[in-house]
């Protein structure tokens, strides 16, 4: 059940056809992976937790450094050398104390992956490195959950989603096969802070469309965004069929 508080903080939304009450709950009763809480995981958490997701569990390694705080935009000046999940946990908490946080300090890997995917309903790639993008794949497909990925460098965003609970979705692999996207960071090319601001929002709108269950998905397609040019184009992605990850061959 909503309680009185709970339907007054996410009225905005519940006034919405396709979230009403009902879907308020499913978010209530979601929990969801975000893996990177960097440019795209800030704007991810920030708006999951506030529209009710709850449990969010953060898994990052990494600390807050002076350079993150032109687009991460969830941490503050004193938060610097701060762990990133607890600074954000602290944040995301004053935003929605209603809600659980829940922390991983450790780099994602063979050993802790499973584990973690097994506790929520979809996971959120938003990582830039491409061992850790696949191993999420590959455990995604597995264990039959969502994925939505994001990227973003320079002037430029993507966003895509795969579901393995659909026989005809892609998965990452398909999409990108053993060499990975573009292996720049931010830290080389650099980025503007609002490109990561417009894929992480739209990563969070998918999640939330996904959970409540309206709205056509991004399985299937690759958005790209110019923001140079303020220009949105989308590329249709296809399940390969022979695809190593989640092929005919492994019985997908």
């Amino acid at each position: 059940m909503l309680t009185d508080d709970e339907l007054l903080r996410y009225s905005r939304q519940v006034l919405l056809a396709e979230v009403d009450v009902a879907g308020q709950l499913k978010l209530k009763q979601s929990s969801v992976l975000i893996v990177g809480m960097g440019g795209l995981g800030a704007p991810v958490s920030l708006y999951l937790a506030a529209a009710g997701v709850g449990k969010l569990i953060l898994a990052d390694f990494d600390q807050v450094d002076l350079t993150n705080l032109q687009r991460q935009v969830i941490y503050t000046t004193d938060q610097i050398k701060q762990q990133k999940v607890l600074a954000a946990k602290q944040r995301l908490l004053a935003l929605n104390p209603t809600i659980d946080i829940g922390t991983v300090i450790e780099v994602i890997d063979e050993e802790n992956i499973n584990h973690l995917v097994e506790q929520v309903d979809i996971v959120l790639d938003c990582t830039d490195n491409f061992l850790i993008r696949d191993l999420i794949n590959r455990t995604s497909v597995l264990k039959k959950k969502v994925v939505i990925s994001g990227a973003a460098i320079r002037l430029q965003g993507q966003i895509t989603a795969f579901d393995p609970n659909q026989t005809t979705s892609p998965c990452y692999h398909c999409l990108y096969g053993d060499g990975g996207d573009a292996q720049l960071t931010c830290s080389e090319a650099g980025v503007l802070g609002p490109m990561v601001g417009v894929i992480g929002s739209m990563q969070a709108l998918e999640t939330i469309k996904a959970l409540v269950g309206f709205g056509r998905s991004l399985v299937g397609r690759l958005v790209i965004f110019n923001g140079l040019n303020s220009e949105f184009r989308e590329l249709k992605v296809i399940k390969d069929p022979a695809c190593k990850v989640c092929g005919e061959q492994n019985g997908k």
